[in-house]
């Protein structure tokens, strides 16, 4: 029998509304009223909301690739995957508990740790494994059977988006064919204005009837979310984690890229899902924006708290809004028992990269990754000047008009013989500024225009005729 001794702590939906006001409702903001409500939860099972959504698609172009109702549901998934406040425990208990009972579970005893490193800990320590299976059902347990409902129900989501998709191209094509009296795509030479009109309209509408709605969807809500917040921070915590063997790890809140897809496209009207299927994506979504990570076991839940700190900056260049960890002076992600990440510009780095590099350490450093980052922190002009780098030539540089080529020696230490070449990146940071960057050539360079033209498979020469560079 599962006991915590004393030594943890452990605790005892929503319609869619138009664009202008849906960002409003997913926040919990009461736009009557200028303030949040906040609402208290029951630790009651969940009376599943997603009947009450509406799937009509008023005012929303679904095949808009540059749909703004799109970026607002993004941008509500986002601040729940970014969310820092303590973790809402009767909610993220309450969710847990229907799983269970959903997989013919008794409901588990909950142990709630200050982090996902604490809680991977924990199971390792107290020995929590579950039941491997041999006869080709996998894990016959509870993190098992919680898995396969969710892998299932996402299945038949999926086959009703596809026919739905389907549906959406010929129901698209034939309002169009209405509109315009059944002209279609071909219009004659000599057509007045109104006819030439016509025909771009409709060949506007043939190029967005090749495009999938789902598609749209996946790229503007799941492809964004999952690099934010499952490839950039739930990576960074893995870093700080033992991996749990044998068992199943859920993200909470990094999970929101999948979940909100489903949701998207209930909300749109692309799919209506079977009410099991609309239940439980009601139960992931109290998940997302209630906790962070948890594992299931047969009499117990280990569940972890959310980050306390968590600092981001936009990817440039990013055309769905990603996100990546960043903080030049302090940790980016740091949970309430001190477990911490430092990261500069979604590079997971040591700490005395941050708060500490020096011109030996680098030289030291044996990841080529880190040292280029510990080199950024303090500035190349700054780590030229510390570690004595003896300059072989220089050159305007042609493809980037006002800036300069530097060929410098490899400094000792480095593990390898070379130079570097030290250039200004030819596009424009997000905040305006140009990067300055290293590049590591061969040792028999003794020109910067030559060693340039090198990077790009081309000779110093064809390198010099250019006339612009990114």
């Amino acid at each position: 029998m599962w006991g915590n001794g004393g030594r943890f702590s452990v605790s005892h939906s929503r319609q869619p509304l138009r664009p202008e006001r849906l960002r409003a409702r997913l926040l919990n903001y009461d736009y009557r009223k200028g303030g949040h409500r906040h609402r208290r939860v029951s630790a009651a099972p969940f009376r599943s909301s997603t009947s009450r959504r509406a799937t009509s698609t008023e005012n929303i172009d679904i095949f808009d690739e540059d749909n703004q109702a799109l970026e607002a549901v993004r941008d509500v998934w986002l601040e729940r995957g970014l969310c820092t406040r303590p973790a809402d425990r009767s909610t993220a208990e309450s969710a847990v508990a229907q799983l269970y009972r959903r997989s013919r579970l008794p409901k588990p005893e909950f142990v709630w740790v200050q982090s996902p490193s604490a809680g991977s800990d924990l199971i390792a320590a107290e020995g929590l494994s579950n039941k491997m299976s041999f006869d080709g059902t996998g894990l016959d347990c509870a993190c098992g059977h919680i898995a396969s409902m969710f892998s299932a129900s996402r299945r038949r989501m999926n086959a009703r988006i596809e026919r739905r998709s389907i549906d959406w191209q010929i129901e698209r094509w034939e309002m169009e064919r209405r509109a315009f009296g059944g002209v279609g795509a071909s219009v004659s030479e000599g057509s007045d204005q109104r006819g030439s009109t016509q025909r771009g309209s409709t060949q506007r509408g043939s190029t967005q009837r090749r495009v999938n709605p789902a598609r749209i969807i996946r790229s503007a809500i799941w492809e964004s979310l999952h690099t934010t917040l499952f490839d950039g921070v739930a990576a960074a915590i893995r870093t700080m984690s033992t991996p749990v063997a044998g068992g199943v790890t859920w993200y909470g809140q990094q999970d929101a890229h999948r979940i909100a897809y489903y949701d998207t496209c209930h909300r749109y009207g692309l799919a209506t899902f079977r009410s099991e299927d609309r239940e439980l994506l009601d139960v992931q979504t109290a998940l997302a924006d209630s906790t962070g990570w948890w594992w299931a076991f047969d009499d117990v839940c280990i569940m972890a708290e959310r980050p306390r700190v968590l600092h981001s900056e936009w990817i440039p260049g990013s055309a769905r809004g990603e996100r990546r960890l960043h903080h030049s002076d302090s940790p980016a992600l740091e949970f309430a028992d001190g477990t911490k990440a430092f990261v500069l510009h979604g590079a997971i780095v040591p700490d005395w990269v941050v708060l500490d590099p020096t011109a030996e350490r680098i030289a030291h450093e044996r990841n080529v990754e880190i040292r280029r980052c510990a080199i950024e922190r303090i500035g190349w002009d700054s780590y030229i000047e510390l570690a004595g780098l003896t300059l072989v030539d220089q050159a305007d540089d042609p493809g980037n008009a006002g800036c300069l080529l530097q060929l410098y020696a490899s400094p000792e230490g480095w593990g390898r013989s070379g130079r570097i070449l030290l250039a200004v990146n030819g596009s424009f940071e997000r905040d305006g500024h140009r990067r300055r960057y290293g590049l590591h050539v061969p040792g028999w360079f003794t020109s910067a225009l030559d060693a340039a033209g090198w990077t790009y498979g081309i000779t110093g020469a064809d390198y010099s005729r250019l006339v612009r560079r990114t």
